[in-house]
Parts: C-alpha cells; sequence; structure tokens
C-alpha cells in the first residue's frame, strides 16, 4: 500500500531522515518506534505531505505521491491524527465530524439559494454517519458538547472519528496514547483494532507505548538518527542489541 525509498529530509546542514526505506502492507498496523528524534515525526510529515523530501520516493498505493500537499493525498485516502489533538474546539463533536466529509454542496452560496433540497439532503446523510460513528467510539453522551471541553482521550477519540469520516485508506496515529488515562486507552486500542480488522483500516503508528505496540502492531519498524535500524515482530526488534543501544545506551557487550 505505501512505499517509502531511500527518503530523505535535511534542515540546512541537519539529515532529520536518512535513507530510510520499508513498506506499509494493506491491512496491517504498522508500528513506529524510537527514541526522542529518531525522525519519526519528520518522516509522518513526510509521508502526510507537511513537507517536501530532499531526495528519495513515496508511493501511495500504487502512484508516486512524492511531494503531493496534505489536502491532495487526503483526496486519495491517506491522513494522519497529531500527538496534540486539532480539533475546532468552538464547535461541538458532531459538528467536528459533519465538517469533514470533502466537496458537501453546502459549501456553495449557490446551491444553498437553487438546489437546498439536495443540500439537506447531504446534510442529513453527513449527519447520520456522524453519530453513527460517535456511536462506535461511545462519544453518543459528547455528541453537543463543544470539543474544546472534552478530554484528552475523548479528544484522541473524536480524532480517530474525523478519519472515519473520509473513508481513508491508509491513517498515520501520532503518539494516541499521549495524554490518556489507562481505561480511554484500552477503548482506543480496541477501536483501532475493530477498524482494522473488520473495516480494513491501515494504520502506521508512532508510540511510545510498548505495551499498545505490543498488543496492536505487526511489523514493528525501529528509528534512531534518521534511519531504520531494525524491522520485525515486536519481540524481535525489542531483544535486538541495536534498538537496546538507541534506547538505552548500552552497546551489546553492556547489555549482556
Amino acid at each position: 500500500m505505501l512505499e517509502l525509498d531511500q527518503l530523505e529530509m535535511d534542515f540546512g546542514g541537519f539529515r532529520a531522515v536518512n535513507g530510510c526505506t520499508f513498506r506499509v502492507e494493506e491491512n496491517s498496523i504498522t508500528g513506529l518506534i524510537g527514541p526522542n528524534g529518531a525522525g519519526k515525526t519528520t518522516l509522518f510529515n513526510l509521508i502526510a505531505g507537511a513537507l517536501t523530501p530532499t531526495s528519495g520516493a513515496i508511493r501511495f498505493l500504487g502512484e508516486d505521491v512524492t511531494g503531493l500537499a496534505s489536502h491532495q493525498l487526503f483526496h486519495k485516502g491517506l491522513v494522519r491524527t497529531f500527538q496534540i489533538p486539532h480539533e475546532f474546539h468552538k464547535l461541538t463533536a458532531l459538528e467536528n465530524l459533519m465538517m469533514v466529509p470533502p466537496s458537501q454542496p453546502g459549501e456553495s452560496l449557490f446551491a444553498n439559494w437553487v438546489a437546498w433540497s439536495r443540500v439537506r439532503s447531504t446534510e442529513r446523510d453527513v449527519e447520520s454517519k456522524a453519530y453513527e460513528t460517535l456511536e462506535f467510539l461511545e462519544l453518543t453522551h459528547v455528541a453537543h458538547e463543544r470539543a474544546g471541553n472534552l478530554s484528552g482521550g475523548q479528544k484522541k477519540l473524536l480524532e480517530l472519528g474525523r478519519t472515519m469520516m473520509t473513508d481513508a485508506r491508509l491513517v498515520l496515529l501520532d503518539e494516541p496514547a499521549a495524554g490518556v488515562n489507562r481505561t480511554l486507552l484500552r477503548k482506543l486500542e480496541t477501536k483501532i483494532e475493530i477498524l482494522n480488522k473488520e473495516r480494513g483500516y491501515t494504520f502506521i503508528l508512532i508510540e511510545h507505548d510498548m505495551e499498545m505496540i505490543e498488543k496492536l502492531c505487526d511489523p514493528v519498524v525501529c528509528m534512531a538518527e534518521g534511519k531504520v535500524l531494525i524491522e520485525g515482530d515486536f519481540q524481535a526488534v525489542r531483544s535486538d542489541p541495536q534498538v537496546l543501544e538507541a534506547y538505552l545506551g548500552e552497546t551489546t557487550g553492556d547489555a549482556a
């Protein structure tokens, strides 16, 4: 589904992403781990179109999408969430979901005058889908609450819901566990698992919570200093000497 080929990103004389190459298979949940400063978020920004790589290629669904902007990738089914949720805090949870689907006829002033029945019909369909999404996320009780008043965990669930409103093919999740209490985190894990196994969503997940990575992700890709150190199942990655050194500053001999 997604192929990264020798991806590099330079900021002046600093290379934040250095020759990253790996594939993301359809219907997988790929974990992306590594110490702070490893280049994970920069890599996400490249994949999501927020940055243009210095060199290398990104292919999505067989198409070269290198350098395409975020809004272009959005229309192709590639979307992302953020470590700090980007909700519209003065809109309700329901309204945050309803504004996501693109090309709604109600966005046109002309259509509101001459095609109001189509505008209203589309709005009802979008509203119905938004309520179904809130029900799936177990957030119907906050449907009419301003999104800015939600808890950290509820905001993370709402961000996941916004990706559902787009019928996304590939979702980039940036540290979904950050700032979430354990109860809501377990709920978030369950929803991601259902979307993957039952609804065909593919995920790439940046996370420092190794319990979440172990539960959800296969394969796991570990980065350090802008490079991919190793890719494999969780147990293999966790026990690799390079990974131990990257996280703990140990040499192979020290670890032994």
